[in-house]
């Protein structure tokens, strides 16, 4: 009886904490989402001339989004060394440090070569994220920081595909290599945890995030995590160059 009850309580904790995500991804995704399905006349009228190639609205966009998902991972990053009760926990953890490190540093270098101002905070949606992994502890905060990163690597996997299989600009496409390089490595070591819920993962990353209808509906429900969205935390990864140089031409 206790077995039942202890399984019963676990799947409706991850079942609420796949909706809170779904209710947090959706108005990011399908920000993302809305330049990559645009029609080929309006990519074409934003594309600019560069010396490494033809630069698009989604080239900006996925070069802009490198920076804003390390702003928010990379301190996830930092609690799951920090906050994790498990070994596989805190080396997920370091693998994001890591990761976003390195792309950090990348996109840093190019971003002022191809004219494109970079963030220096995380979206209100990401610090959510934040805000949910810093007012979990123990094992919730495990399974919550597998789920949550996990979900939003899986979504945007297939982009960074995208972006590498159609940018004509050099620099945006090594950045694309290795996005997809870091971000498969990310989703790797977060399954490792054993902590990832599969079936929600897979339902949530194929629903198409223009397409409310096949979402998850974002209903709140009994035990579901309460985002709290706090001041910005502070984070450790340098400021973006304030006024790149554009290089276009």
């Amino acid at each position: 009886m206790r077995t039942t009850r202890y399984v019963t309580g676990t799947g409706l904790v991850v079942g609420a904490l796949a909706v809170t995500v779904v209710a947090l991804m959706y108005p990011v995704m399908s920000a993302f989402n809305s330049g990559v399905v645009g029609s080929r006349s309006n990519i074409n009228a934003q594309t600019v001339a560069t010396q490494y190639g033809p630069l698009t609205a989604l080239d900006r966009t996925f070069v802009t989004k490198v920076r804003l998902a390390g702003l928010w991972e990379f301190p996830a990053g930092q609690m799951a060394e920090q906050k994790g009760t498990t070994a596989a926990v805190k080396t997920a953890g370091q693998h994001l440090i890591d990761g976003h490190t390195d792309l950090d540093a990348a996109v840093r270098k190019i971003a002022p070569q191809l004219g494109i101002t970079l963030p220096n905070e995380p979206t209100p949606q990401q610090q959510g994220f934040l805000a949910t992994l810093s007012a979990a502890s123990g094992a919730d905060f495990d399974q919550k920081f597998a789920n949550i990163v996990r979900l939003a690597h899986g979504q945007v996997f297939s982009v960074i595909a995208q972006v590498r299989a159609t940018t004509q600009n050099t620099m945006v496409r090594q950045l694309a290599e290795q996005a997809n390089s870091t971000v498969l490595d990310h989703m790797k070591v977060l399954e490792e945890t054993g902590l990832v819920d599969f079936g929600q993962i897979a339902t949530n990353t194929t629903a198409s995030p223009t397409n409310p209808s096949a979402q998850v509906a974002p209903t709140p429900s009994a035990g579901a995590p309460t985002v709290i969205v706090t001041a910005s935390p502070t984070f450790s990864l340098p400021p973006a160059a304030s006024s790149p140089e554009s290089q276009t031409k």
